[in-house]
């Protein structure tokens, strides 16, 4: 997980940062194997950890796995695992500015400006249950 996660987000976006945070460990994380290669994962952060509500978080699709939806299965079931884990809580995610209309299309709404984070344009987005 590990692997991917610094592969896509350190190498191809050119985005040296530490991703080791302290809250892997703290999270409950959903991943897509075939066979022995890992092609998707993502962690789901309970409320308090990140932000008053719960979030998901370091979403990642292999290269070689791209175009087949699974970012938006991922993403569905960290919405669905969020909810039923802790209800009436919504969930609050730190996104990539250019996946707005990616995350608006799963019901998640934008809430306030664009910030830089590591050096990458991103929006707060908030998804109500």
């Amino acid at each position: 997980m590990l692997q991917l996660r610094q592969a896509v987000f350190v190498v191809e976006q050119n985005c040296p940062y530490l991703d080791m945070d302290g809250l892997d460990q703290e999270s409950l994380h959903i991943l897509c194997w075939q066979g022995n290669d890992l092609l998707a994962s993502q962690r789901c952060l309970p409320p308090g950890l990140s932000y008053p509500q719960s979030s998901i978080g370091r979403i990642v699709v292999s290269p070689k796995a791209r175009g087949l939806q699974l970012g938006r299965e991922l993403v569905q079931r960290g919405i669905d695992y969020n909810l039923k884990t802790w209800p009436n809580k919504g969930i609050r995610i730190g996104a990539q500015a250019h996946l707005q209309h990616f995350y608006a299309s799963l019901g998640f709404v934008r809430d306030g400006d664009e910030y830089l984070e590591d050096g990458i344009a991103h929006i707060h987005m908030n998804y109500q249950a």
